[in-house]
């Protein structure tokens, strides 16, 4: 048998393993992910961490130690998990945007993963190898210059990138967002009859059979009591208006159930309604090949996790963020993460930086965003007793006289990660065109 025969044999092996209970759930959602993950290399490399994991874990990590090897991670850092967000004290942030994959590992994983990312995307813009080398050391030297100054002024969470700060494409992303407003997004969604709220019909959303509702809404007053009592000024009576099967969701989400909840806000006008987003969680990539011990034992199911996570490693989360499990009904048993579908999310238009200096300045940027979610999310979080260390000390101790080598480490990893990416991607289309996903039929429409 050839390499490339076994290699696409893996492939096959390692996402057929990975999606298995999803694709059962939802073979039609599947098939759409696996066609957009077909259009080319960086959509491939987007909807496959569960690989990546498979081919990282158990290599030589120097700057792995009893510390280091264990902090929280996002989990799945590419160049496209990254956007803008409103925080829990109002201000306009640009930051990570996707926790569902966040677990506790190595905190050089989110940088491989993320070095890898930006030589598949380099690569699709046509740059020369030695510009993509360059770009990913601006990102991983503006990451390891955050740590240090986090170590020396002990304020991380106080730093942001946002409208006083941010600089080029990341500022007018900021200002894109501005824009937005909860009123604009409720129009779109939902419609007023007799003075009252409800979501619009769309192909998106399916009206629940009574045994359904009745479990969502059960699951609702349960995701209320996980909002912190400092948080609960959010809403004036958290009465749940509507609620709605969702779908439609990106690659990385295909064949989760979800629901979009209406609910009311923090006055009774029909203009402060808020819309949550109720999402399956799903066992972590990272967590599939290294699960951490304690962790699984502190998380009730994956929608804790994932909703714990992203209060830990943003500085001031969603204040709508929580989590629940379904009682009754088709997803009994499943834990679900809970946040609001916020107006003020703007994502970055990559198309439109393909100039070397307009990427590096915003890589720049990135590389100390990515170094705040790590150095935030620690010992200073006592409400999730994982981390009992400053993770910015522990990093700089382990990277200390050795930050050119972790730099040249992690870009030659980038490189050669990046070059197997775009070969996966196609012995992937070829597997997939030609049928052999069991249950996920490439003729079907």
């Amino acid at each position: 048998m050839s390499s490339d025969e076994q290699r696409s044999g893996q492939i096959v092996d390692v996402l057929s393993d990975a999606f298995r209970d999803l694709i059962d759930a939802d073979a039609r959602a599947f098939r759409r992910k696996f066609r957009a993950m077909a259009a080319d290399p960086f959509a491939f490399y987007r909807g496959t961490a569960c690989l990546f994991y498979v081919d990282l874990v158990g290599t030589e990590d120097r700057w792995a130690d009893e510390r280091t090897g264990r902090v929280w991670i996002q989990g799945d850092l590419h160049a496209e998990n990254f956007g803008t967000s409103m925080d829990g004290h109002g201000v306009l942030v640009f930051d990570v945007n996707d926790y569902d994959e966040a677990y506790l590992a190595p905190f050089t994983w989110d940088l491989r993963r993320m070095a890898a990312s930006l030589a598949v995307l380099g690569w699709t813009k046509a740059l020369p190898d030695a510009v993509i080398r360059r770009l990913i050391e601006v990102y991983l030297r503006a990451y390891l210059d955050q740590v240090h100054h986090f170590v020396e002024s002990d304020r991380d969470h106080e730093w942001s990138l946002r409208l006083g700060t941010a600089r080029g494409a990341v500022h007018d992303a900021l200002l894109e967002a501005q824009l937005k407003t909860r009123v604009g997004l409720l129009d779109e969604v939902t419609v007023i009859e007799d003075y009252r709220r409800r979501f619009r019909e769309s192909p998106h959303l399916r009206v629940l059979e009574d045994e359904e509702r009745d479990a969502g809404v059960r699951a609702y007053e349960a995701y209320v009591e996980t909002l912190p009592g400092s948080k609960r000024l959010g809403s004036l009576t958290y009465e749940l208006k509507d609620v709605v099967g969702a779908s439609g969701f990106g690659i990385g989400s295909a064949g989760l159930q979800a629901y979009n909840l209406l609910v009311e806000g923090h006055t009774q006008a029909l203009e402060n309604d808020v819309v949550l987003s109720m999402k399956q969680g799903a066992v972590p990539a990272a967590g599939r090949v290294a699960p951490d011990e304690e962790a699984e034992r502190y998380f009730e199911h994956q929608g804790h996790r994932t909703a714990v996570s992203q209060r830990t490693l943003q500085a001031h989360p969603d204040p709508w963020l929580g989590w629940t499990r379904m009682e009754g009904g088709p997803q009994d048993g499943v834990g679900f993460v809970v946040k609001e579908l916020s107006p003020y999310e703007a994502d970055l238009d990559w198309e439109a930086l393909s100039e070397p200096d307009e990427l590096a300045e915003v890589l720049e940027q990135l590389g100390r965003a990515t170094a705040k979610v790590h150095c935030v999310s620690d010992v200073d979080s006592p409400d999730v007793p994982l981390v009992d260390f400053q993770t910015e000390d522990a990093i700089a101790d382990v990277v200390s006289g050795a930050e050119d080598e972790l730099v040249e480490d992690v870009v030659e990893f980038g490189m050669t990660y990046g070059e197997r990416a775009r070969a996966d991607h196609a012995l992937f289309v070829d597997a997939f065109r030609n049928g052999r996903f069991e249950h996920v039929d490439p003729e079907a429409g």
